[in-house]
């Protein structure tokens, strides 16, 4: 197993840690009422079993890596008992709007070029601002992290200032939009912007967003529309045993090492 240093507490799941928080913890309501915007039906879902913890099902060892899409299903239940059989470290949903998702199914493009399709409408706007890519005093830049096979790693100097810049990105969507939501993903943030507007904009007008914020420590590739998924609300982020949650403007000073609402049972006292 790979490792990583993270801030006090957090850790990779094991296996069977995965399975009882989505028997016991993972609350479908709150899910479907988050993504209620959107339907549901017309939506594709994915799992990644085992990328970066090396944790997973001996069985899907030659998939670990994929990010393995749910595009045939009949709602969140569905999409539970593939988490269930997977036993996932991320669970994430596709940010395109399509037509019909069907088509999708056996489109030999496999969701790739999907801006030029006719049955793509459009793409949820967000923001994913990583602590792990903002450069550290004490632990250098990501690529120097990386260099030491530490790319995933940050400590609380770094949670912080993605902290900050996650709600000022938050702040300036607020001005131009009227829907503005802002997550924590179970390492760092993501500004999720809903307004029928935003999902409207060109790959050109996202690209220059992304250049605009890219001393914010965002995954550029998801401002700019190349990475069309993102960690699904309330599921598990199975690398540092932390539960992705939606915030509040009170929440300003969220600190994940304290808030039970990040933190799943088997880690409570």
């Amino acid at each position: 197993m790979r490792r990583y240093n993270f801030p006090r507490g957090m850790r990779p799941s094991l296996l069977e840690e995965r399975e009882k928080f989505y028997k016991n913890e993972f609350d479908l309501e709150l899910c479907e009422k988050w993504l209620n915007w959107r339907d549901i039906m017309n939506t594709a879902f994915a799992v990644i079993v085992g990328r970066h913890t090396d944790i997973y099902p001996p069985e899907y060892e030659r998939v670990k890596k994929k990010a393995l899409i749910i595009d045939e299903h009949s709602g969140l239940k569905d999409v539970l008992e593939y988490v269930l059989q997977y036993l996932p470290e991320g669970v994430y949903y596709d940010r395109n709007v399509y037509k019909d998702l069907k088509k999708c199914v056996n489109c030999p493009k496999a969701y790739k070029d999907c801006w030029n399709c006719e049955n793509f409408l459009g793409q949820e706007l967000a923001f994913d601002v990583d602590p792990e890519n903002i450069p550290c005093p004490y632990h250098g830049t990501v690529k120097e992290k990386m260099e030491r096979h530490q790319g995933l790693s940050f400590c609380m100097i770094e949670f912080k200032r993605a902290r900050k810049y996650a709600w000022r990105i938050y702040e300036d969507m607020k001005e131009e939009f009227r829907e503005v939501r802002m997550v924590y993903s179970g390492r760092g943030f993501h500004v999720h912007v809903i307004d029928e507007k935003a999902t409207r904009m060109s790959k050109k007008e996202r690209e220059e967003l992304a250049k605009m914020y890219s001393s914010y420590g965002i995954d550029e590739w998801v401002t700019n529309g190349e990475m069309r998924l993102i960690r699904l609300p309330y599921s598990l982020n199975g690398l540092v045993s932390r539960v992705c949650i939606p915030l509040s403007e009170e929440d300003r000073k969220f600190d994940p090492r304290y808030d039970e609402r990040a933190i799943p049972e088997f880690l409570r006292k």
